[in-house]
């Protein structure tokens, strides 16, 4: 039985994490990133078989191939690549410092780390590439718009993969609404999905192949109003 390899781009917490633990009790072999050491210590030591671990911080663009290819040339060939590395700030004055450290991340590192992975399964021919998006990629936001603006770029991905023979390479676009996670914005959150109920449908939809999911499943009814909604009564409501 062919043992299936996975990455899973910082797991050190919250989605990333989760989904390892996940993928562990599948049988996976897990190469692991993050920028704490001693979580990614933790982890290897509970499963010294299954995973292997690298330091990375998701913005340091050069240092995001390094360790691509380290983890590519230890396992031969991957099977599944899931980001889930990302930042968020409400930021309404449109403080520099965060809007840059959000593009730095959620732009620049997770298109590079998106790329890696989209040409390393064009030469293998078959790979599955899992992006923890949001609900925000569907329509720009003003409390916090360098973060609604990061989110969407799997769309394009998964059109290239349509110039691939065997058709074997998928996308999946995971957009949940609010988990309870660090990432969630403000106080107050509307619809917060706890963190165990949205791991297991993001895993689910994984397994599924799904090309788009959204977490928890009833902002699939968000979604639907955002795309139908003119920006003139998203001003209004936002």
């Amino acid at each position: 039985m062919k043992i299936k390899t996975a990455i899973v781009f910082e797991a050190t917490s919250g989605i990333g994490k989760l989904l390892t633990e996940l993928l562990l009790t599948d049988n996976y072999k897990v190469a692991i990133t993050g920028r704490r050491l001693n979580e990614l210590q933790e982890i290897k030591n509970q499963h010294p078989n299954q995973i292997i671990y690298k330091q990375n911080d998701i913005q340091q663009v050069e240092d995001v191939e390094k360790v691509f290819n380290e983890i590519v040339d230890e396992f031969g060939k991957i099977d599944l690549i899931i980001q889930s590395s990302g930042v968020g700030f409400t930021n309404n004055k449109l403080i520099w410092e965060k809007e840059n450290t959000t593009i730095q991340t959620n732009v620049v590192g997770v298109t590079k780390l998106y790329d890696l992975a989209y040409t390393l399964f064009e030469q293998q021919q078959y790979g599955h590439l899992v992006g923890i998006s949001s609900i925000a990629s569907l329509r720009g936001n003003r409390f916090a718009p360098s973060y609604f603006a990061s989110k969407a770029y799997l769309e394009s991905l998964y059109i290239k993969t349509k110039t691939i023979p065997f058709k074997q390479v998928f996308i999946t676009d995971i957009r949940p609404g609010y988990v309870d996670t660090a990432m969630a914005l403000g106080d107050d959150i509307f619809w917060m999905t706890s963190l165990e109920k949205a791991g297991k449908q993001i895993y689910k939809a994984i397994k599924r192949k799904k090309r788009v999911a959204y977490i928890s499943k009833r902002w699939i009814l968000i979604a639907w109003v955002l795309k139908l909604v003119p920006a003139k009564l998203l001003k209004l409501a936002t």
